[in-house]
């Protein structure tokens, strides 16, 4: 887990948004829970006016929701609503590593190679917190060397209301090994160019987060019962 730290006063709410994005991912805030204000200002070291600004940024970006008379509640989402978006996640991302096949250039796939180095490194180490990281910015990546901006936006705004869920599957030791495998056919896939194996592992890929992220919600081991409302 990312350590806590007290907030320098340059970019403040862009640093404090930050922080309560990564307490999201990794359920250091649990879904369905209510930001509470007066903790996360002593926890973060900072007033209300910026830690406010960040809870705006997250709820624009769909981490949390502004509920009338409730005020901030990290985002819980429904069974049906994981299907939804998945659904939906594994057809761009397909689109964006097909694209990205196609007009990623030699030096984008070496940072991509490093990226991956990177992220292996984490994965022997078992860092969880360091690998999601790293792996996040791999996606990313994959989606920018698509060149389609449209295509990037709507991707980043639909995928930030699953993070958490995502960053969760990779806690199983066979599901992490599984998704790792993955990113090493991707990383081969693109350096050979090959635009419809790009679009099938990724498109496999997201499923096969989404059929993870149900059988954890379905055991109740994503909310526990703490969360819920």
């Amino acid at each position: 887990m990312a350590d806590i730290v007290e907030i320098t006063r340059l970019g403040l709410h862009d640093q404090v948004a930050a922080r309560l994005r990564t307490m999201l991912v990794e359920g250091l805030i649990q879904p369905g829970a209510k930001l509470n204000e007066r903790e996360l200002c002593e926890k973060l070291g900072v007033s209300r006016t910026p830690l406010r600004e960040a809870i705006k940024l997250l709820a624009a970006e769909g981490l949390v929701d502004l509920l009338p008379n409730r005020g901030a509640i990290a985002v819980k989402l429904t069974e049906d609503d994981v299907i939804n978006t998945f659904e939906l996640l594994a057809t761009l991302e397909g689109m964006a590593g097909e694209l990205a096949a196609e007009r990623i250039t030699d030096a984008e796939l070496s940072e991509l190679r490093a990226l991956q180095y990177e992220m292996m490194a984490c994965y022997a180490r078992r860092d969880l917190s360091g690998y999601y990281r790293i792996n996040a910015r791999i996606h990313a990546a994959i989606n920018n060397s698509a060149r389609n901006p449209v295509l990037t936006n709507t991707y980043r705004a639909i995928n930030a209301r699953v993070q958490s869920l995502r960053f969760r599957t990779n806690q199983n030791e066979a599901k992490w090994a599984e998704a790792v495998r993955e990113h090493e056919q991707m990383v081969e896939a693109l350096s050979r160019r090959d635009a419809p194996a790009m679009r099938q592992l990724l498109m496999q890929h997201l499923r096969r987060k989404r059929d993870a992220v149900l059988e954890l919600l379905r055991a109740g081991e994503i909310y526990p019962l703490s969360a819920k409302a």
